[in-house]
C-alpha cells in the first residue's frame, strides 16, 4: 500500500496512489491481466463532527518505468472509470477493479511499465470539518496483482526443402 489515506475534497482529481506494480520487459503486443482490490473507510467527522456521504473513484494507470522521467513523466489511464458512494451507514466500501490491457504497438521493445490503482475522494459537504478530512485506505485489505501473457510471436518462414521439379 502506498497511502494511508485521500484527502476529501470538492475536485475529482486528486488522486492518491493505493498500489504500484512494476513489471518485467514489455513488448508490443503483450497482454496484461490486472486486477486491483482496496478498501477504504468513512471515518470523516467521527467523533463529535459532521459526518457525511464521500463520493469515491478508483481506475488503473500506467507510466513507463524505464522512461528517466518515471512517474514524473505521462501517465495513461488503462481502465474503465470505478466509482461509488460511501455513506455513514456504510462506513466501509470495498473497491475492485480489473482490465485486460494491450501494450500499444508502439511500446519499445523490452521497457517497464509501472501499474497503478489510483483513488480519490470527493463531496460537496467536504468543508463541514475544516477541509480536512480524510478517507482511510485500509491496511490488510489490498492487492494489485499482474499477469502477462506474452504476444504470439509471427510464424517462421517455412524453410523447407522444395522438390526438384
Amino acid at each position: 500500500m502506498q497511502t494511508a489515506g485521500i484527502p476529501v475534497d470538492l475536485a475529482s482529481t486528486t488522486y492518491r496512489l493505493l498500489y504500484r506494480v512494476i513489471t518485467g520487459p514489455l513488448y508490443a503486443g503483450d497482454l496484461l491481466d490486472i486486477s486491483g482490490d482496496a478498501r477504504v473507510t468513512n471515518d470523516c467527522g467521527y467523533p463529535g463532527g459532521t459526518r457525511y456521504t464521500i463520493g469515491v473513484g478508483w481506475h488503473l494507470w500506467a507510466y513507463s518505468y524505464t522512461d528517466p522521467a518515471r512517474s514524473a513523466g505521462p501517465w495513461w489511464r488503462i481502465s474503465q472509470l470505478m466509482g461509488d458512494n460511501v455513506p455513514v451507514d456504510r462506513h466501509h466500501m470495498p473497491l475492485h477493479i480489473s482490465t485486460l490491457y494491450r501494450v500499444p504497438d508502439d511500446w519499445p521493445a523490452g521497457h517497464r511499465m509501472a501499474i497503478c490503482l489510483r483513488a480519490d475522494a470527493h463531496s460537496t459537504a467536504w468543508k463541514s470539518n475544516g477541509g480536512n478530512d480524510v478517507l482511510t485506505v485500509d491496511a490488510g485489505y489490498g492487492q494489485l496483482i499482474v499477469r502477462r501473457w506474452a504476444a504470439s510471436p509471427e510464424p517462421a518462414p517455412c524453410l523447407c526443402a522444395q522438390p526438384a521439379a
